[in-house]
């Protein structure tokens, strides 16, 4: 399990993005960005195919979420994980929290490479934001 130091930084950042956020409430991206809204926090869904998700503008891609972002919530399939985390490197992004399914040993590996806070072990988000 990832240490509750790994999560604190996580969730210290000033805003999220939410990686793979749906306008379809029953995925897991709609649910997870929810979830940040309702417990206050700043949250911005990527999806290149979305123009909105849950009356908030979507953004096409991790290069174009605005530079408060510190932490990204990742809800892909393994292989989209992978060139996100390259975009996230690219980008200064410092933590990322691979949800349930979206983990790939070669993102967390390259993640980790790179000195980023990665928490990519099966724990879930909305678990721990209740």
């Amino acid at each position: 399990m990832a240490s509750r130091e790994s999560k604190d930084r996580f969730l210290a950042s000033p805003a999220f993005g939410v990686v793979g956020a749906s306008r379809d409430r029953n995925k897991y991206g709609n649910k997870v960005l929810r979830r940040y809204l309702q417990h206050g926090f700043k949250a911005y869904p990527v999806n290149p195919h979305e123009k909105e998700v849950e009356g908030l503008t979507a953004y096409p891609g991790v290069a174009d979420l605005p530079e408060e972002v510190q932490s990204l919530s990742i809800v892909t399939p393994p292989d989209v994980t992978e060139r996100i985390v390259r975009d996230a490197i690219q980008k200064g992004i410092r933590n990322l929290w691979m949800q349930p399914g979206a983990e790939s040993p070669a993102a967390v590996q390259e993640a980790e490479k790179h000195g980023l806070n990665v928490i990519a072990d099966g724990s879930c988000i909305l678990v721990e934001l209740g």
